[in-house]
């Protein structure tokens, strides 16, 4: 099992221009079977885009992801799987995430039909959880990326 710590290491021992820069580590989804199937698809290079409510972020408490911005990429068991780097960022209402952005999240049928379907339950959960209500205004936060460092 390899740790984001070990991964992180290894990947500064490669590129040590990167030494200084902040990582963080995240899975994809809140259960076992999304979170590792995504990780796979972004390891294999399907995957080059993922969406997350901006009201997360609202607060100040989650950073903003910026672009240039490193993550190290977990399975649902912690393992690290890979090491993105944010290429584009963009703030979007629901209603206008993009057929390109669903496209490159690599999901489903990578059409923006399933995009709105599965992003819609998972943002009412996640919404619901914090107090929120789901509305098609929401904003998203568009995060598009490339793997930079894999095992």
């Amino acid at each position: 099992m390899m740790t984001a710590e070990t991964l992180w290491a290894e990947y500064i021992k490669k590129f040590p221009e990167h030494k200084n820069a902040a990582y963080d580590a995240w899975h994809f989804c809140d259960n076992q079977e999304d979170a590792d199937e995504l990780a796979e698809l972004t390891v294999s290079g399907v995957k080059t885009a993922t969406a997350s409510a901006y009201f997360w972020y609202e607060d100040g408490t989650e950073p903003l992801p910026t672009v240039g911005g490193h993550s190290v990429i977990l399975n649902w068991a912690k393992e690290a799987v890979c090491i993105i780097r944010m290429t584009n960022i963009t703030v979007v209402p629901f209603c206008e995430v993009s057929a390109e952005q669903a496209y490159k999240e690599g999901e489903g049928d990578r059409s923006l039909a399933y995009w709105r379907e599965v992003h819609k339950q998972y943002f009412e959960r996640d919404l619901i959880e914090a107090g929120y209500h789901f509305d098609e205004n929401i904003k998203v936060v568009c995060q598009e990326f490339k793997v930079v460092f894999g095992p």
